[in-house]
């Protein structure tokens, strides 16, 4: 008993000392314009209030026009959902975020829309893990490997004639 009382009062006071960092690292200005980002959400099963739940943990990554990469943030929330991207994007606006030239997300439905509706000028562009990810469905267990090699000579041409005469 007296451990664990010890271990709760060192993992609070870690607490007060990392949330302070994290909230004003959270809501940090962002730069004016990013060349490309990716948004997706990671699925997890955590406990809460005694019972098993599903979370996701939205992430935005941007590159900015000099190349370099930052995480823009990440949130926490249910199931993911085109609404809540909505709220994440609003945000990364709010941030100081004005213009992104590309958007590579997965094919979830409403994803476009919410991301038009608050950078209209947005190209959107399923990311290639999700195309591969979703090709994968229409193809047998047994096929899967060849089919993966031949998909690999595509993706992985240096130019749109090299794909296509790989196709």
């Amino acid at each position: 008993p007296q451990i664990v009382k010890k271990n709760q009062t060192d993992i609070s006071n870690i607490e007060d000392q990392i949330l302070p960092i994290a909230k004003e690292w959270q809501n940090r200005p962002l730069e004016r314009k990013y060349a490309i980002v990716f948004m997706d959400a990671v699925h997890f099963h955590v406990r809460e209030d005694n019972r098993t739940v599903k979370k996701a943990v939205y992430v935005a990554i941007g590159v900015k026009l000099s190349g370099s990469r930052e995480v823009l943030g990440m949130w926490i929330g249910g199931n993911e959902s085109a609404k809540y991207w909505l709220g994440v994007l609003n945000e990364i606006k709010n941030r100081g975020v004005e213009d992104i030239m590309i958007v590579s997300v997965d094919g979830l439905t409403g994803f476009g829309d919410a991301i038009h509706a608050v950078f209209p000028q947005a190209e959107i562009q399923r990311c290639i893990v999700h195309q591969i990810r979703y090709s994968t469905k229409f193809i047998s267990y047994k096929d899967l490997k060849p089919f993966m090699a031949d998909l690999k000579k595509v993706y992985k041409a240096d130019t749109e004639e090299l794909a296509a005469a790989a196709l």
